[in-house]
Parts: C-alpha cells; sequence; structure tokens
C-alpha cells in the first residue's frame, strides 16, 4: 500500500505499508479519497509545527470511503462516503470525562501525533466516521477544518448584539467568520492579504475589512467585544490584546511555538479580559457542522483553491506554504 510520507522538513518520500488488516470490533477499514491541506501540514513541512516528529505521514481532514465494518459497528456499511473526527481520545482522563476530548491529556491527532491518511487505506475507529448522503468527498474533508471555528464560536459564547473581529482571513479566520455568520452577530477581519481580504468580501460578507492595525484602532468607534487571532503569528497575537474593548474576550484560536506576552495594567488588566484558547472541536460539533453543510447553511464550494493529484502533492508543497500564491485551500484527490 502506497504512503506519503514527511521524512523530514521540506522532504517527502513514497513508502509502501503493509496491506492494512481487517478491522476488529468497533472499527472500519476505509479507503482515503481526499485529505485536506491545513496549517498544520504547512507547518510541519516547514519544520514549525509542535508536538511533532519526523518521519510523519501527514493527513487529518479527510473525506473517505467505507470499505468494512467489524462487529458492533452499526451507524456505516461499506461504500460510505465519510468524514473523519481526527482526534483519537483516551476516554478516562479529567478532559474527557469532562467531555472535552478536544483536549485529551493523551490525545492523538491523526497526521501530527500519530501516522495519518496521506495513504491509500487505514483502520479507523468507527465512532470517528460520519457519514453523509449528501455532501462530496471535497466537502467531507473540509468538516474538521470548519470544526476549529465551530469551537472556537463556542468557547466566547457570544451574547446576541455583540461585535466582533477576526484576524487573520486564512481557512481558519474564515471558518471563524462562518460560525460568527450563523449565530447572526456583526463582525469585521483583518488581514494583510489583498487576497484574502478579496475572497472574505466575496463570500463571508464581513462589516468592514481592515488592512493594519491602524485601520482597526483608527477607524472603529468603539472596539469589538470579541476579538479571534487566527493567524498563529506572535507579534499579531500580542497586538489583539489592544484591539479588545474592556470587558471583552480574546481567542487565541492560531498557534505559536514560543511565549506570548502582554502588558499587565493596560490593556489586560484596566480592561479586565478575559483570554480564552481554542484547541480543535468536539463530536457534537461535528455533527452540526455536517448538518450545517448539507443543509447549504456553509457553502465550501468556495473555499477549495486547488483539487491536486496525489502525485504532484510533493511539488505542490512549497507552493502551498507561500501566502502570496493566492490560494486558500489546497485538497489532495486520491482517487
Amino acid at each position: 500500500m502506497r504512503a506519503l510520507s514527511l521524512h523530514q522538513p521540506g522532504h517527502f518520500l513514497w513508502t509502501q505499508l503493509p496491506a492494512a488488516n481487517a478491522p476488529g470490533p468497533g472499527e472500519a477499514l476505509v479507503r482515503i479519497r481526499t485529505v485536506g491541506v491545513c496549517g498544520t501540514d504547512l507547518h510541519a513541512y516547514k519544520g514549525r509545527q509542535p508536538f511533532f516528529s519526523y518521519p510523519r505521514i501527514l493527513g487529518h481532514e479527510l473525506g473517505v470511503q467505507v470499505l468494512s465494518a467489524g462487529t458492533g459497528v452499526e451507524h456505516i456499511s461499506p461504500g460510505d462516503l465519510c468524514a473523519v473526527n481526527p482526534y483519537l481520545h483516551c476516554g478516562a482522563c479529567i478532559a474527557c470525562r469532562q467531555g472535552k476530548t478536544n483536549c485529551c491529556t493523551q490525545l492523538k491527532v491523526l497526521g501530527v501525533h500519530t501516522d495519518g491518511g496521506m495513504r491509500e487505506e487505514m483502520i479507523l475507529p468507527a465512532a470517528h466516521l460520519y457519514p453523509s448522503k449528501k455532501l462530496t468527498l471535497e466537502e467531507l474533508a473540509l468538516i474538521e477544518t470548519l470544526g476549529i471555528g465551530c469551537h472556537a464560536v463556542n468557547r466566547a459564547a457570544p451574547r446576541a448584539g455583540e461585535r466582533a473581529l477576526v484576524v487573520g482571513a486564512g481557512p481558519i479566520g474564515c471558518t471563524v467568520m462562518e460560525f460568527l455568520r450563523l449565530r447572526g452577530l456583526s463582525y469585521e477581519a483583518l488581514d494583510l492579504s489583498p487576497s484574502r481580504r478579496a475572497f472574505a468580501a466575496a463570500h463571508l460578507g464581513p462589516a468592514r475589512l481592515h488592512e493594519s492595525a491602524e485601520s482597526v484602532l483608527d477607524q472603529t468607534p468603539e472596539l469589538p467585544t470579541l476579538v479571534f487571532d487566527c493567524t498563529g503569528n506572535k507579534a499579531s497575537m500580542e497586538a489583539a490584546f489592544q484591539y479588545t474593548a474592556p470587558g471583552g474576550k480574546l481567542v487565541l484560536v492560531g498557534l505559536f511555538v514560543g511565549d506570548v506576552t502582554f502588558h499587565d495594567p493596560d490593556p489586560f488588566h484596566r480592561r479586565e479580559l478575559t483570554i480564552l484558547s481554542s484547541r480543535n472541536a468536539v463530536p457534537q460539533e461535528h455533527q452540526f457542522i455536517l448538518e450545517a453543510v448539507e443543509s447549504g447553511r456553509i457553502q465550501t464550494k468556495p473555499w477549495v483553491s486547488e483539487l491536486c493529484p496525489v502525485d504532484s502533492a510533493p511539488q505542490r508543497f512549497p507552493i502551498w506554504t507561500d501566502p502570496s500564491s493566492g490560494i486558500l485551500k489546497a485538497v489532495i484527490d486520491w482517487r
């Protein structure tokens, strides 16, 4: 069985894996059909991904087809197309007991802590498969991505009438905007990239688009009460404290390897800010997203900038890591 392994930063190798075993109880054997490429994969390619070791088979945004299922599996059948929850949790730790499986103390994310889906077939826990009779394989591969924004907005627990600012209009920032929109909230976006601002304007409808920090601070009569930083950039994350209104919430969605600092008296203490991190998503959010995409409340088709044949993927990664390429989302096609 062929697999594409990231052998070291910047270098993929095709490898041969043994054929997958028959699925055991509660498991399913699936064929990989589509793999979304996200910031985690791009950071790993560039050697900047935390919690990561090489070599690693990437791929956690997956659209799959069920080949067979083990005993006790009733919600899926051979031939079903499914999205995948790639967060493998223990079910017993303090986080899991609270229903926060997204931050399990033993969490293993496919393609990060353990090998992922850039291979022909694999065994997965059947409970982590979400079947759909309506969605395409490209749409199924984006369910996990949407979960990041869904969870971040849920973490913020927005109230009716609040105004939000999304810093970073890349794929993760776009998912945050989608779920702010579904809640009927007014939101603005800040991004330095003209192409990303143009995409947000065309497909996500922020009330205002900012191209600089000065634009946020100078042109806004009152600062937003909700700020989501989706950049994973230290300078941006630290600047986001200044964008948040007194009594507001700052949600750090992007991940940065290092220390993020702020000045305590102002803006943090004087404004009595609430700072939240947001990691992954939980199964009930995935189910909500699946229904929202199936019903058409969320449209993901414009997001896919490139559908790439798997054999071309190693050559395309350097382009996908370049923000000036204008590619919002690449999906690798294993069909």
